[in-house]
């Protein structure tokens, strides 16, 4: 530790976001970031605790006192071997992670300052890629198996990034046009540009990883001992041929992981919901990343908030996507809200002590940029006239206890009243897969494993399930 009294002399510094009045009418990333001189300030700030809590908290165990130090000391190069010796997309991370590990922050309890450590992440290894620091690996040996992975989001992308290291031959299937997962299709270009994705998959192919788009690939449901599976298993259940990945003549892999995520969004069964203008979150997300990335849709086709009130179901990071890309698509109006109670204000969480996770509220950059939000809603109907979405009845409701226990008993409050909305966004969270029963060759990981979850999860999942894969294979 370079400065063992910065913590105490210098305040955290956020590098804050681009004025509303600019970032609003473009899809550029609205994060701003600090200079060298005061980036390596916000590093000195790190008290490499004894007992480091954001090491603990981080899902992949990242080392935020070590490459904070070698930041603060202007030592770039060996900060990123320390950052990517356990993170293998910090880039990803540095940009979207809610950053679990600055919550657990010894200083969050002492003064709630915690060091930037996912700005500090972002800054180390946008300076590896600037510097050359990062240049493909071209001596891998090769072990002579084969892996096929299931699903390019990051999940799938870290469990092929680690097996391909390990010398396996290694091929991803993507049902969509390109990698990324919900990376690429789900957060918006605002917060994460698309050419950051593009670099990392180029680095992997440069690297023998292959990567096979438009390949909707599921494993059909057989059990039994086999010694591999092959392309031919998935053509035969779903019906169709597909030429074999170069190098894997005989079509065999040796094991298969799968991380095709939580495709299934949890949807509002109520009357109206088939009138136009009801649609899923990720229908509208997914579709505007698509057109800034060059596709077409037809007036029919298109999703846009232009001149409409809109109304976001949902009151967590996906709806508040939904806020920032409506404002961009030049909406009318923006009103949010959640079923469950308003989450308590302040730093602290009195239900969830530090150095656990704050349920607190939190207020995005989305939401600064205008929006209504309401908490203890009940959405009742969809109304709507000619088939056309224009307006939602909804019910103000209270939570009380349960006096049998479990979950609490919603109660209503009030009279129902109507919002006005042409275009309603669902973004109420993902249901978790269900999976039949595998042979032992075929691993599942990130959100197909464990639910919807973070960015962070799913890349430590994927690092996990690619170490149970070599386990596997070399016994």
């Amino acid at each position: 530790m370079g400065n063992p009294k910065a913590f105490m002399e210098i305040h955290r510094q956020e590098a804050g976001y681009r004025p509303i009045r600019d970032r609003i009418h473009d899809f550029s990333e609205v994060e701003q970031t600090l200079s060298t001189r005061e980036r390596k300030l916000q590093a000195s700030r790190c008290m490499d605790c004894g007992v480091p809590f954001c090491h603990w908290a981080c899902p992949l165990g990242n080392k935020a006192p070590e490459w904070n130090d070698a930041l603060y000391k202007g030592d770039w190069e060996l900060a990123f071997k320390l950052l990517s010796s356990t993170n293998p997309f910090p880039e990803f991370t540095g940009r979207v992670c809610p950053a679990l590990c600055e919550k657990a922050c010894v200083l969050n309890r002492f003064n709630h300052e915690p060091t930037t450590n996912r700005e500090d992440e972002c800054a180390i290894i946008e300076a590896a890629f600037r510097e050359g620091y990062i240049l493909p690996h071209t001596d891998i040996v090769r072990n002579g198996k084969k892996v096929a992975v299931i699903g390019a989001g990051p999940a799938g992308l870290a469990a092929a990034n680690e097996l391909n290291l390990m010398g396996y031959q290694v091929t991803v299937f993507e049902k969509n046009e390109a990698a990324g997962g919900l990376l690429r299709y789900g957060i918006p270009n605002f917060k994460l540009n698309k050419a950051i994705v593009n670099r990392r998959i180029q680095l992997m192919e440069q690297e023998g990883i292959e990567f096979r788009y438009n390949t909707p690939l599921q494993l059909p449901p057989k059990g039994g001992e086999l010694d591999y599976l092959t392309i031919e298993d998935f053509n035969k259940a779903l019906g169709n041929q597909l030429p074999l990945p170069s190098g894997a003549e005989e079509g065999a892999f040796d094991a298969i992981v799968i991380a095709t995520g939580t495709p299934t969004a949890r949807d509002l069964r109520v009357p109206g919901r088939e009138l136009k203008g009801v649609h899923f979150a990720l229908e509208l997300l997914s579709q505007q990343n698509r057109v800034l990335a060059g596709m077409e849709f037809s007036k029919a086709e298109r999703i846009t908030a232009k001149g409409k009130d809109v109304l976001v179901i949902g009151g967590g990071d996906t709806g508040s996507d939904c806020i920032g890309t409506a404002h961009r698509q030049g909406c009318k109006s923006v009103t949010q809200i959640e079923i469950m109670p308003r989450p308590v204000e302040g730093p602290e969480d009195p239900q969830n002590p530090w150095p656990n996770w704050p349920r607190t509220l939190k207020t995005t950059s989305s939401h600064e940029e205008g929006c209504i939000r309401r908490w203890n809603i009940n959405t009742l109907e969809f109304l709507g006239e000619n088939g056309q979405l224009t307006g939602v009845k909804v019910q103000e409701i209270d939570w009380k206890p349960n006096p049998e226990g479990g979950r609490p008993l919603m109660v209503e409050k009030g009279q129902p009243e109507i919002i006005k909305a042409q275009l309603v966004l669902l973004a109420m969270g993902f249901l978790k897969p269900e999976h039949p029963q595998y042979p032992d060759n075929v691993f599942v990981c990130g959100d197909a494993q464990n639910g919807a979850s973070l960015v962070v999860r799913a890349m430590a999942s994927g690092k996990q399930t690619a170490e149970k894969v070599n386990q596997y294979l070399a016994k």
